[in-house]
């Protein structure tokens, strides 16, 4: 079986040779190929070729169209990003500066004419004609309520998206809904078959669980219509959000779920059930000062909990740059040994 029938199988509960095994490589890309982040990023087909070499290298089951989380800034206006060879890109020239910026502040009418979606465009051209058709091509979308964090800063956003004004807040969010709903549309039709929702709001460990069902819900719900949630998963970064889990099913209709290291596996796992797909996640900030032996008995933990009852996937998180290679490469071979289903 291909890793995308792989995938499918754990979702339908159909028999399959092992679990998937995700391994989200993003900002080893550079170091891959020997560059500096800055002209590495700049180009998509440097980004499409290191995810390519280091799928051959570890076997995992995914590949990833994602530049930087600041790349959507740059779709709406950013002007600079701060690059660093050891650490992740980040947003230095906020879009929203004061209120005021809120009423003039557009969405383009096609975000795949902005300059910055081209390098985006040509590593999804890549990864689809090679990889496409055999395995899952993961791409990373901000939600709506938390796209204004890199926009204006998370202090102002939490500030706005609270206290008010609320009529500039909703305004705002409904600009960032727009955009979202571009966004995800660009990215299935160029060939994104996993899209991970991001939305830190979404978790109880940001915002209370009322004001989730109250206010980031129905955004949220805006968001997802016109395309569905079929190749959706629910993702809050690291947080965990096991109290909301049934709230998710109910008014998203989202089926799978990447479980923060913070929460209950097996509870999450009980509450998901077969209804979906549960993703178990490796903490991967531990496994920078972890041995290679550690980090195994934390992926058979984690799999020994997840796989019974199947419907199971394993991955980890950001993958930091300072996890030794060793640990990486454990990582995979031990899910591999672990997660075999016959």
């Amino acid at each position: 079986m291909t890793p995308l029938e792989i995938l499918a199988a754990a979702a339908s509960g159909a028999p399959a040779p092992r679990i998937p095994i995700f391994c989200n490589l993003l900002d080893q890309g550079a170091k891959e190929l020997g560059m500096h982040a800055k002209e590495y990023f700049s180009k998509g087909e440097c980004v499409a070729e290191a995810q390519l070499r280091m799928l051959k290298r570890y076997g995992q089951d995914n590949v990833w169209s994602l530049h930087y989380v600041g790349k959507e800034a740059e779709l709406l206006g950013c002007k600079e990003i701060l690059f660093a060879d050891d650490g992740v890109p980040n947003v230095a020239d906020f879009v929203i500066k004061n209120l005021d910026d809120v009423a003039t502040f557009e969405i383009p009418a096609d975000i795949t004419q902005v300059p910055a979606w081209q390098s985006i465009a040509e590593c999804m051209s890549i990864l689809r004609g090679e990889v496409g058709a055999t395995h899952p091509i993961c791409a990373y979308l901000t939600a709506s309520t938390t796209l204004p964090s890199i926009l204006m800063g998370m202090d102002k956003w939490m500030e706005l998206f609270l206290l008010g004004p609320f009529d500039v807040r909703d305004e705002l969010l409904r600009k960032c809904s727009d955009f979202f709903q571009q966004h995800i549309s660009a990215l299935r039709a160029a060939g994104a078959n996993v899209l991970i929702y991001s939305s830190p709001f979404g978790s109880p460990y940001f915002v209370g669980k009322n004001i989730i069902q109250k206010t980031v819900l129905p955004w949220m719900r805006r968001d997802l219509q016109p395309g569905g949630v079929d190749d959706v998963v629910y993702y809050c970064g690291m947080a965990p959000f096991n109290e909301v889990i049934e709230l998710v099913f109910d008014e998203l209709k989202i089926k799978t779920h990447h479980i923060s290291p913070l929460a209950d596996l097996a509870e999450a796992k009980r509450l998901i059930n077969t209804r979906g797909l549960t993703c178990g996640v490796i903490d991967d900030i531990k496994m920078i000062n972890w041995t290679e032996d550690e980090t195994r008995a934390e992926v058979k933990r984690i799999i020994d909990i997840g796989k019974p009852g199947g419907h199971f996937l394993f991955c980890n998180g950001v993958m930091p740059m300072t996890v030794p290679e060793a640990n990486i490469r454990g990582m995979v071979e031990a899910a591999f040994e672990y997660g075999r289903l016959e």
